[in-house]
C-alpha cells in the first residue's frame, strides 16, 4: 500500500488509544526510474547511462555513481519508463566533487514521441543550476509520457547526472474498458483478446481475422477521448507480417464500420513480439480502428493500448427550419422531436448524448400557394 500517512484508529465511544512503539517498514514509493531503460547521446569513459537510475543514493556523491556525455552539441540522456505514466515530479541529483555546472540549462522533457530521440517532447522544467551534491525536485503536474529526457541545448556542452528519480502513476489504458469487434474471426481468436492485457505473446491471447479484403478491427472507447498514443503489440511466435500496412484510424463516425475516420498512423511493420508506439497528437474520437487495405489480407493483433484525455464534453448548436402541421411551441411536441433525434443518433453509434433546446422554436405563418381561379389561399406553418 502506498501512502504518506499511517493512522491507527479505534472506532467507537469511550475508547483510549495507547501506543508504546510504531515501526513502519517499506520503501520509497513511486520511483518509476528504477527498472527503466536508458539511452544517451554519448558516453564518457565508464560513466554509463544506467548509473543515474541505480536507486542507490549513497553513490550519487561519487564519480563512480554518475553518468556523463562527451563534449558535444545538444548532449542528452533518455529514460524509457516502459509504460505510459502521469509524471508528478522528477528529482535530479547533481555531482558533488566537481563539474556541478554541467547540469546548468538542462531541459526536462516528457512525452511519448521518439522524434529527435525524444528531445521534441514537451518541457516539464528547465534547470538553471543545482548546487554540488544537492537534489532538486521539479513538478511536472501529471504530464503524460513514456520517455523522460534531459538535454542541454547548445554547442560544446557536457551533460552529467548522478541520480534521476521519477514519481507518478500509470496512465489509464482506455482500451481496457472498451468494446472490440472485427470484420471476421479466425477460430477462437476473438476481437476482445487484443485488449485482455497479458497473453499477447501466445496464440491464445491474440485476435485474428480470416483471409479477406480490407480486414479491420475496431475498439469502441464508449466515449469521445483525445487520443495521445496507441500502442500495438505484434504476435511473437509466427505471422509477424500480418500487421504490415495496417492503418490506425480515430474518429466518431461508423461510416464504413469506422474505417473512413482520419488516420493517426500507418504501421509499416512491427518485429515479432514487439510493442510499437504511435503518437496521435490528441486526435478526438470514440472509435479506434485498425485496417489493412487490400485483397487476401489477414489482420492479427495481440495487444492494443490507447492513452489519452477525456471524456471530451462537446456542445454543438444546430439551427433547424422545417415544415410541419404541429405546434412546436407545445413542450410535449418539442420533447417528442428531441427523442426522435436521439434515437437517430443512437442508430449511428452516438450514445450518451444530451439534447435540449437552446431556444424555444418560433412559429411562422408563411403564404405557400395561391390559386387565383377560386380565390383560395393556402397557408402552411413553419
Amino acid at each position: 500500500m502506498e501512502g504518506r500517512y499511517v493512522v491507527v484508529h479505534i472506532p467507537g465511544d469511550e475508547k483510549i488509544l495507547s501506543i508504546a512503539e510504531a515501526g513502519v517498514y517499506g520503501y520509497l514509493a513511486g520511483n518509476r526510474a528504477i527498472g527503466g531503460a536508458v539511452a544517451q547521446s554519448s558516453t564518457f569513459g565508464d560513466w554509463f547511462a544506467n548509473k543515474p537510475i541505480d536507486g542507490n543514493r549513497g553513490l550519487q556523491q561519487l564519480n563512480t555513481g554518475c553518468f556523463s556525455t562527451l563534449n558535444e552539441t545538444n548532449p542528452w540522456w533518455r529514460l524509457d519508463l516502459r509504460d505510459v505514466y502521469r509524471v508528478s515530479k522528477v528529482v535530479i541529483t547533481n555531482i558533488k566533487q566537481c563539474c556541478e555546472k554541467r547540469i546548468n540549462g538542462a531541459e526536462i522533457r516528457i512525452g511519448n514521441s521518439l522524434s529527435n530521440n525524444g528531445n521534441n517532447n514537451p518541457i516539464c522544467a528547465v534547470i538553471p543550476a543545482i548546487p554540488a551534491g544537492e537534489s532538486y525536485s521539479y513538478s511536472c503536474d501529471g504530464m503524460v509520457g513514456r520517455y523522460v529526457n534531459l538535454i542541454i541545448p547548445g554547442d560544446q556542452k557536457i551533460l552529467t547526472l548522478c541520480e534521476v528519480e521519477v514519481y507518478g502513476y500509470l496512465a489509464e489504458n482506455l482500451a481496457v474498458n472498451g468494446a472490440a469487434t472485427q470484420s471476421s474471426t479466425s477460430g477462437d481468436e476473438f476481437a476482445e483478446k487484443a485488449v485482455d492485457r497479458g497473453l499477447q505473446q501466445l496464440y491464445t491471447g491474440c485476435s485474428s481475422t480470416l483471409i479477406e479484403t480490407n480486414p479491420w478491427w475496431r475498439l469502441d472507447l464508449r466515449d469521445v477521448y483525445r487520443v495521445s498514443k496507441v500502442v500495438v503489440t505484434n504476435r511473437k511466435h509466427c505471422c509477424a507480417e500480418q500487421i504490415n500496412g495496417a492503418e490506425i484510424r480515430i474518429g466518431n463516425s461508423l461510416e464504413n464500420n469506422g474505417n473512413n475516420n482520419p488516420i493517426c498512423a500507418v504501421i509499416p511493420a512491427i518485429p515479432a513480439g514487439e510493442s510499437y508506439n504511435y503518437s496521435c497528437d490528441g486526435m478526438e474520437g470514440r472509435y479506434v480502428n485498425l485496417i489493412i487495405p487490400g485483397d487476401m489480407k489477414i489482420l492479427t493483433l495481440c495487444e492494443v493500448k490507447v492513452y489519452g484525455e477525456g471524456p471530451c464534453l462537446k456542445k454543438s448548436f444546430v439551427k433547424m427550419q422545417f415544415n410541419s402541421i404541429n405546434d412546436w411551441t407545445d413542450p410535449s411536441m418539442r420533447e417528442h422531436l428531441l427523442n426522435q433525434l436521439g434515437s437517430a443518433l443512437a442508430e449511428r453509434g452516438l450514445t450518451n448524448v444530451t439534447l435540449r433546446w437552446s431556444q424555444t422554436p418560433q412559429q411562422v405563418i408563411q403564404k405557400e400557394n395561391t390559386d387565383k381561379r377560386f380565390g383560395d389561399k393556402e397557408y402552411n406553418k413553419k
